[in-house]
């Protein structure tokens, strides 16, 4: 499965790859969503920064969204630190008198959470983009193109689909949905496969691998390295009193040689741009076409690496 991944999450990336346009009020909802306290709306960095230089009243609208949706995040952080700090205080004075577990453990989580919000806060302030500005993780949310009404639309999406019929309840006991195996395609995705298709350019992906008996995070990048076109099947939930929810989920398949090689079972699966169009805008009567462009996929190498910010 795609257990994170590093997106292209520039707007203009997908302009001049397809001559797609953004739904500008779908990024709206989302980002007011994040504002009114949805904990649940989690936004990479470099999606946050599609917005960094406006163009548009629209495009200001959500450049405002999202810097009032980061600074309440912040106030929240800043909040949380000063919790973990009188916390590390108290547990140090009872240290003085007596060393027991409970005490030296709230020294150690504390000071750990201390610096993990330090780390947010630096985060938020900065404006520098690195590649970790672009990784999303399952939950997240991230760009991706669709096919509306003829035209190649940007939207951002949740990375874990919510399967037709289900409820937040059945989704949260099945939290794997952000990975939509190849062989289940037909079963398990069949109200979604050749209805509701979608890619997401992304440059590298990570996995968690097995390792002298511990969990070890790798970085898998294509060489030649290249934006990949991975094939996703997404949908839209609607439920009185909720919000409605755009979420999708990356199709994977048995892995290449070389990522079997390194310890992983599955892959992404990247399609060739000469099927983009084909694979958007699916025809549900012929399946076995759409099976084609997800085996006739872009085949590079993946090189693999431990990824240094696990």
């Amino acid at each position: 499965m795609c257990y994170s991944a590093q997106v292209h999450s520039s707007y203009k990336k997908y302009v001049r790859m397809f001559g797609a346009h953004i739904n500008i009020h779908e990024f709206a909802r989302l980002y007011l969503d994040g504002l009114e306290g949805r904990a649940d709306v989690r936004t990479a960095k470099g999606m946050d920064a599609m917005f960094a230089e406006p163009q548009t009243d629209d495009e200001r609208e959500v450049r405002s969204l999202v810097e009032r949706r980061n600074a309440a995040f912040a106030e929240g952080i800043e909040q949380e630190i000063f919790q973990q700090r009188k916390r590390k205080a108290d547990a140090e004075r009872k240290l003085e008198t007596k060393v027991t577990k409970a005490a030296t453990e709230d020294v150690r989580i504390a000071g750990n959470k201390t610096q993990a919000g330090l780390r947010w806060i630096e985060d938020l302030k900065r404006t520098e983009l690195k590649d970790r500005d672009h990784r999303i993780f399952p939950g997240w949310y991230a760009p991706v193109m669709i096919a509306e009404e003829g035209e190649y639309v940007v939207v951002p999406m949740r990375y874990r689909c919510r399967l037709p019929g289900w409820t937040e309840a059945m989704e949260k006991e099945k939290d794997g949905t952000y990975n939509a195996r190849r062989n289940r395609l037909g079963t398990v995705w069949r109200k979604l496969f050749g209805y509701r298709h979608g890619v997401m350019v992304i440059d590298t992906f990570y996995e968690h691998v097995k390792r002298e008996g511990r969990q070890t995070i790798l970085r898998f990048n294509p060489n030649p390295g290249q934006p990949l076109l991975a094939a996703c099947l997404w949908n839209r939930t609607t439920a009185p009193g909720e919000p409605e929810l755009l979420s999708f989920a990356a199709i994977t398949d048995d892995p290449p040689p070389e990522v079997a090689a390194a310890g992983h079972d599955r892959c992404i699966i990247p399609i060739k741009p000469e099927h983009v169009d084909a694979w958007l805008n699916p025809d549900p009567s012929n399946l076995e076409a759409l099976y084609a462009i997800l085996d006739d996929r872009v085949r590079p190498y993946y090189e693999h690496e431990i990824d240094k910010a696990a």
